[in-house]
């Protein structure tokens, strides 16, 4: 197993579980184009920027714990209000490999900033890392091909 592919996904899970914390805390998260930038702190230290359109109709896709297809999870605590974002869960891989993880940060109608952590097994060794997420709406239109 590679060791960046869960770091890297618990990245991109902190931006999609944190997608919940885009609107204003009485909304839910506003559509439209999207920028965040994503950092694994540890173990293995990676950025990457992704922009991506969010569509009315995914909007209650991003309100649940989600990394990406790669994996299902299921998050019994989660929460977004009042400019607050919190969660824990764990995340399971088609192969089994499970991730837990676990998430906080604030929130703006327009801005995001979300830390995670994360555990999981690689040969039997638990490891553990840490991720962030900067992320900012462009506006409401998402070009042409944009992934929704």
């Amino acid at each position: 197993m590679d060791l960046a592919r869960p770091a890297a996904s618990v990245a991109l899970a902190s931006i999609l579980a944190a997608a919940a914390g885009f609107g204003r805390a009485a909304e839910t998260i506003r559509p439209g184009y999207w920028e965040s930038e994503n950092r694994v702190l540890a173990p293995i230290q990676s950025a990457t920027t992704d922009r991506r359109c969010i569509a009315a109709k995914d909007v209650a896709k991003f309100l649940g714990c989600h990394i990406n297809h790669h994996y299902d999870c299921v998050c019994p605590e989660q929460s977004a209000s009042g400019g607050r974002i919190d969660f824990r869960g764990q995340c399971i891989d088609k192969k089994g490999q499970k991730v837990e993880i676990s998430g906080h940060g604030q929130y703006t109608a327009s801005t995001l900033r979300m830390t995670a952590d994360f555990t999981f097994k690689y040969l039997g060794l638990p490891i553990s890392g840490s991720a962030s997420t900067d992320a900012h709406r462009i506006g409401d239109d998402c070009p042409p091909g944009s992934v929704k």
